[in-house]
């Protein structure tokens, strides 16, 4: 198949704008809890506040109204830097309301990406998370040459922070704030998202009022067993992505309560407080709550025993899968009881863990090896994949409840169509599909045909499932003139919970090598549970560079993992020489994008004098 499209579920023509899908609910359930908000300074376990959806826009409208005094005009940029948190929610529906466009920074970035961002987008007007963040935005509005209008703290700060400003507005009539919130229709410009750049610099994503209307209401549509007044979810994605905004918008519209973390780190001592229904999380953390139930099994001497639960689940979840394409097939007697003690011994207490109400999970930003999924959803816990890019507004795909085919990104959204082309790029047009990128320069080369280019490769199966298969510009190729897609080989290592990222190399060279980044804090669990005390306190450099590990007995275990990988491969794309190193996998340590890919031709560079060691060695690993 070479063509998919998904039909629209839900027409976008009655809404003016994306506030509409807050005063639609406003209208309909005033007092039903939209939010809880951690107090300031407040342990996990306290009470958190909760805040109706009356409320929410009563704070709204008064922070709008704030704005609008400052001066703020229709049309005019507000930039947002910040953690995550409920202060972010409401600054960036009030600023709709105040009719401004939104520019969300990551709260991670250097002062440089920070005066970019700020000087294309022309940001005069920003609320800051911190006092460090608001001194980031002057210093980088000053480096921009753009005089400041105001720039306003979450944190307290007494005459410059959202209390302050809110104070300031009440002058301002509600008449003045609604005909501001009417001002943009579905073709208004919402936000300016600058894309991570993983291989060039970031662009300026112009993504409408329409493209989020559209996408939320049709997916909310698609997903009502997940998405409903019932339930809630915490939210601990960088609130600058357009996923963690999209999801807000889908939970805001259909009274799905949303309680926001900061913290990635709070996020499991939390689950047993909130008590989530649904989350969004990356591959990684997936694959952290297996290796530490893996962990815990093993210092209980239960590691045979955890290694034959794991089994069984991706079993169940095999069957699962294939009930949810129509078989019939029933459990042998021997996998009903395994699956039974299991649940007993192991399953039920990973979802206990995971706050015991979890309907299902939802996996992105990176590729899902297939038996992981299975493996959750043998526990019962389903994980649905989806794909998409801050271009699409997010999901541009996405497996459903009850047709889950693990391996594939799912079928595309309601209101899009994704289109195979003769080199097997993936093509995208639909509801969510963006305007254009800010510099006209930079679309030059990102339409074909009403279609964009996601860069990304892939395939379409009899029922428009899609299945990725890499990055169209990351091929190498070797001396020998074979071209390899090295996405592949990377996500079978990074499947391992020791790797936190895994780097082919070898364009031009005689074969391809490997390098496998480690993750300092499974690796110190595992030194500690195998008495390797010598990497029990495994830390990153300081100075950005990277850190060769030679510990035979690491390279021994890490060396499965890549055979493995290897063999699920053709001769020709295989490793065959590689290396394990530690980095810093921060931003700050300018190998990873705000949402922690990593950066190729940066880590490449950096990296050049290891690269070149598997290739002067005749012999060994490196």
């Amino acid at each position: 198949m070479k063509e998919a499209t998904s039909p629209v579920l839900v027409d976008s023509a009655t809404y003016r704008n994306a506030t509409d899908l807050l005063m639609q609910r406003f209208r309909n359930a005033p007092d039903h809890v939209a939010f809880e908000v951690r107090g300031a300074g407040a342990a996990i376990t306290d009470t958190w506040r909760q805040v109706t959806t009356a409320a929410y826009v009563e704070e709204v409208q008064a922070l709008a109204k704030g704005l609008i005094n400052a001066g703020l005009q229709p049309g005019d940029s507000l930039g947002i830097m910040s953690p995550t948190r409920y202060e972010w929610a409401l600054t960036d529906m009030a600023a709709w309301f105040a009719g401004a466009v939104v520019v969300p920074v990551y709260e991670t970035s250097a002062r440089p990406q920070v005066t970019a961002i700020l000087s294309d987008a022309n940001v005069r007007f920003a609320v800051a998370g911190t006092a460090g963040h608001a001194q980031l935005l002057e210093q980088g509005m000053d480096d921009a040459g753009l005089v400041s209008a105001g720039i306003w703290t979450m944190d307290p700060c007494p005459g410059a922070d959202l209390a302050a400003l809110m104070a300031s507005g009440t002058g301002v009539a509600d008449t003045t704030v609604e005909e501001r919130r009417l001002l943009a229709d579905l073709d208004s410009v919402a936000t300016i998202v600058y894309t991570s750049g993983t291989t060039a610099a970031p662009k300026g994503a112009l993504i409408t009022h329409g493209n989020f209307v559209g996408q939320i209401i049709n997916v909310a549509a698609a997903y009502t067993d997940v998405v409903n007044e019932r339930g809630n979810t915490i939210i601990f994605l960088p609130m600058a992505h357009v996923l963690a905004r999209g999801l807000q918008l889908i939970c805001l519209a259909n009274g799905m309560r949303i309680a926001h973390l900061s913290d990635p780190r709070d996020v499991v001592p939390a689950l047993s407080v909130l008590r989530p229904t649904f989350l969004v999380v990356a591959p990684r953390v997936l694959q952290k709550i297996q290796s530490s139930a893996a962990d815990a099994a093993a210092k209980k001497h239960l590691g045979k025993v955890w290694e034959m639960a794991q089994g069984t689940a991706i079993e169940w979840g095999r069957l699962a899968e294939a009930r949810d394409a129509g078989a019939t097939a029933k459990p042998s007697l021997s996998l009903f009881l395994r699956h039974a003690l299991f649940d007993k011994l192991f399953y039920a207490r990973i979802r206990g863990l995971v706050g015991g109400r979890l309907d299902c999970l939802l996996s992105g930003a990176a590729a899902l090896d297939a038996e992981l999924s299975l493996f959750f959803r043998g526990m019962s816990l389903p994980v649905v994949e989806g794909y998409g890019l801050t271009e699409t507004t997010a999901p541009l795909t996405g497996n459903l409840p009850g047709a889950i085919q693990s391996g594939t990104v799912g079928v595309p959204m309601p209101g899009t169509t994704v289109r195979i082309s003769d080199d097997g790029e993936v093509l995208a047009r639909g509801v969510g599909v963006f305007a254009g990128y800010r510099r006209a320069t930079d679309n030059d080369d990102a339409f074909v045909d009403g279609f964009f280019r996601t860069g990304d490769l892939g395939s379409l199966d009899s029922d428009g499932r899609l299945t990725l298969s890499g990055r169209s510009k990351d091929v190498i190729v070797t001396a020998g003139g074979k071209t390899v897609s090295p996405s592949i080989w990377e996500g079978y290592v990074e499947a391992d919970p020791l790797v936190a990222h895994a780097l082919m190399v070898g364009e031009g060279k005689p074969y391809l090598g490997g390098l496998v980044l480690l993750d300092p804090d499974t690796v110190a669990a595992w030194a500690e549970r195998e008495g390797v005390t010598e990497l029990a306190g495994l830390r990153p450099p300081h100075d950005g560079g990277a850190v060769r590990i030679e510990d035979a007995r690491l390279l021994a275990v890490v060396g499965k993992a890549v055979d493995a990988a290897n063999a699920r491969l053709a001769s020709s794309e295989q490793v065959r020489r590689f290396v394990l190193l530690v980095t810093d996998l921060t931003e700050a340590g300018g190998m990873v994008t705000p949402t922690l890919k990593l950066k190729r031709a940066a880590f490449a560079e950096r990296t050049r004098s290891i690269v070149d060691t598997l290739y002067a060695q005749a012999k060994g690993q490196g």
